[in-house]
């Protein structure tokens, strides 16, 4: 990658718009029309994965932005939360620390120099037709981090290209980081109810892995009425098992505040 790169005056002027437009952003509407106005202005490309990873590296939101219909094999291939195209390129690069990265995997792209160790890709793009790859993402921070990999440029991605996303990268995080929250907390509002302190208690112990009968040794109640607990937090939580109860906990933030313990029961 050059090591200096020099802006046009058209580019200046298509970064300030893009940063200035990101200031105010405050929804998911606003953001994607960010991404399809000001952003595709200065890095087209085709559509955009963005991910965002908990305190604990965990992945708890994948978002897919896009101006086209996007065929459904396609959007799963992408985005899945398990072994999607986007989430193995996040944990390629974070465990390098190749960050920012590109691939070129066009037509006559070199395997040995179609990008930063993302050449085992290069297949796969091109069977996806988007070809050009640009990502980046933040490094792993206490409140959570992100990553985005923008497909489908419509050249092969240069240094420049790389900067342009190094230089954006913080207005994006801050603005995943600031729409996923307040979704969460929409979400929270939409609960039955509250979550209880007792259901709040249990869901701590089950996050730090233990089991139903652990959990009743430490809260001094049987197993069975741990079950119980659990099984109504699973309904007020719309989930089916503990990792899923876990995962919504912590989208909604439920293990934000400090734990309160609650006596033992006779």
């Amino acid at each position: 990658m050059e090591q200096l790169v020099i802006l046009s005056k058209l580019e200046q002027e298509y970064l300030l718009h893009a940063i200035e437009a990101a200031l105010p952003l405050q929804d998911a509407r606003q953001f994607f029309l960010w991404t399809q106005g000001q952003l595709q202005a200065l890095l087209p490309h085709q559509l955009m994965v963005c991910l965002q990873f908990g305190a604990q590296d965990e992945l708890q939101h994948v978002e897919c932005l896009h101006s086209t219909v996007l065929d459904a094999a396609m959007l799963k291939r992408l985005s899945h939360r398990e072994d999607g195209l986007a989430l193995r390129l996040a944990r390629h690069c974070r465990q390098g620390g190749r960050l920012p990265a590109m691939l070129d995997a066009g037509p006559g792209a070199d395997p040995l120099k179609a990008g930063q160790g993302l050449a085992p890709f290069q297949g796969e793009l091109r069977e996806l037709g988007l070809e050009n790859l640009l990502v980046h993402g933040s490094e792993r921070l206490p409140g959570g981090s992100t990553f985005f990999a923008l497909f489908g440029l419509p050249h092969r991605p240069r240094a420049r290209q790389a900067y342009f996303l190094e230089l954006l990268l913080p207005y994006l995080h801050m603005s995943l980081q600031r729409i996923n929250r307040q979704q969460a907390q929409a979400r929270a509002g939409t609960l039955a109810r509250p979550v209880s302190a007792r259901e709040a208690e249990i869901l701590h112990w089950v996050r730090e892995g233990k089991s139903n009968e652990e959990i009743g040794l430490i809260l001094g109640i049987s197993g069975l009425t741990v079950k119980n607990h659990l099984q109504r937090v699973y309904r007020l939580l719309g989930v089916s098992n503990r990792a899923q109860a876990i995962a919504r906990g912590m989208a909604l933030h439920l293990f934000d505040g400090p734990l309160q313990l609650l006596a033992r029961a006779a």
